[in-house]
């Protein structure tokens, strides 16, 4: 039984527009993993940027120092 369904499956994506395709690897995705799935059923953030969260932007995009690999940071503090 798992055979045909799994084989029906493939045939309905073999179907799929290709306008579609991003939409149901998403869905698929989110159904093999419980944390896409989680991220797939969050709701947006519709809350508005704060004046706050804008200066903290700005502040890090204008920061000329070089980006740091995380591996080093780890060296740095061990």
């Amino acid at each position: 039984m798992a055979d045909i369904d799994r084989r029906e499956l493939h045939t309905l994506v073999d179907h799929i527009p290709e306008s579609d395709v991003p939409a149901a690897r998403k869905l698929l995705r989110a159904l093999a993993d419980p944390v896409e799935l989680a991220i797939v059923a969050a709701p947006l953030d519709d809350e508005p940027e704060t004046a706050e969260e804008r200066a903290s932007v700005a502040s890090s995009l204008a920061d000329a120092s070089p980006d740091i690999p995380f591996e080093q940071l780890c060296r740095k503090r061990a």
